[in-house]
């Protein structure tokens, strides 16, 4: 009989369970399940993604120089307190690798991202989940959650899957309120789709005790390379680059993501079209009864009265060839996270779900 088993606390992780890409039988479909930019990356990322093919033989940069570079003159950070990662979700392992172990608490808010809870069980922490405020991260909840034992504090903001916020002010008083040995994450997944907000990076310049991460995968359209970020200081930049893979991004990666950061006018275009189209899926969806918090992201969180009713409306979406996404496993059970889509995509899901409720 075999006695090979895993590390304590891996077999209670559960499945992470991406959104939905297909519909059995239906070919017109529009996915809107995984808050992908409906218009992809820009011409200058593709040219770059092409050109690499030229040098597949090649092994890619070891220190990410180049795109550390341009991501430090884009965002107005130190390109040498930057790591790069295969999606923000690497860096959030890294995290959890370095600071959390057995005896050690991970908090994360109730309605936030499946990798905070998994991160920290994979390590052997413990995850201590805290509530939130009508969707919105509580900041009192959170400091009050604290002991000698927490070691990492999650963090998304904009919040995936609820779209909400806070301003800098509640996350400065958060940072200046954990105890001396915890470290305070920021995911910025969502930063770029709020005009003017820097995602926490100004706040890591003036803490000690305070990470940001972002991704390509969401603004910049990058999902299907994977490719993150983390800004944070020397101190833990330094520990996280000592367990990270020297090769643990491809040079393809590695070109695409320069020339898309560096396409400032594509991402403005961008934001400012899911700014217009977000604003508009809101109301549209409002005038047929189904409720909305402003959010900040690429995606609309409806509301409706019951479980029953949201999973009957999502079998209903599925029918006319539209996958949004389910949250119960996010603890909103009455809740369905739509992507906003271009302007086709986004009229079709607002008729739809008129037709559901019986407006159209």
């Amino acid at each position: 009989m075999t006695k090979i088993t895993p590390q304590p606390g891996i077999m209670d992780i559960e499945l992470y369970q991406g959104g939905a890409s297909h519909v059995e039988g239906l070919t017109n479909v529009v996915k809107l399940s995984s808050n992908e930019n409906p218009f992809g990356p820009s011409e200058a990322a593709k040219e770059a993604f092409r050109k690499a093919a030229f040098d597949l033989h090649r092994y890619p940069s070891t220190d990410h120089a180049s795109l550390r570079e341009a991501i430090g003159q884009v965002h107005g950070v130190d390109s040498a307190r930057v790591i790069c990662g295969v999606g923000s979700d690497e860096i959030i392992a890294f995290l959890c690798q370095a600071y959390a172990g057995p005896g050690d608490e991970v908090i994360h808010t109730e309605h936030g991202f499946a990798l905070y809870k998994i991160g920290a069980m994979a390590n052997g922490a413990t995850p201590v989940e805290v509530r939130e405020r009508e969707r919105v991260t509580d900041v009192d909840a959170i400091l009050a959650a604290c002991t000698e034992r927490t070691k990492l504090v999650f963090i998304a903001n904009p919040n995936n899957p609820t779209g909400t916020m806070i301003g800098e002010g509640e996350l400065t008083r958060l940072a200046d309120g954990l105890p001396p040995q915890t470290l305070l994450v920021i995911d910025g997944a969502y930063a770029e789709y709020v005009e003017g907000y820097d995602g926490g990076a100004s706040l890591v310049d003036r803490r000690d005790n305070v990470v940001m991460t972002r991704t390509f995968s969401k603004l910049y359209g990058l999902g299907g390379l994977r490719v993150g970020w983390g800004y944070g200081p020397s101190h833990v930049i330094d520990v996280l680059n000592r367990i990270r893979g020297p090769f643990n991004l491809s040079q393809a990666a590695l070109v695409t993501a320069e020339a898309a950061v560096r396409d400032t006018a594509w991402a403005e275009k961008c934001r400012n079209d899911n700014t217009r189209m977000r604003a508009w899926l809101a109301e549209a969806l409002a005038g047929h009864g189904v409720a909305s918090d402003t959010s900040m992201a690429n995606f609309i969180l409806a509301r409706f009265p019951s479980r029953a009713d949201a999973e009957a409306c999502d079998d209903y979406l599925k029918s006319e060839g539209l996958i949004v996404r389910r949250v119960a496993g996010y603890k909103l059970p009455n809740c369905l996270r739509i992507t906003v889509g271009d302007e086709p995509s986004c009229r079709r899901v607002a008729h739809a779900v008129g037709q559901f409720m019986g407006d159209e």
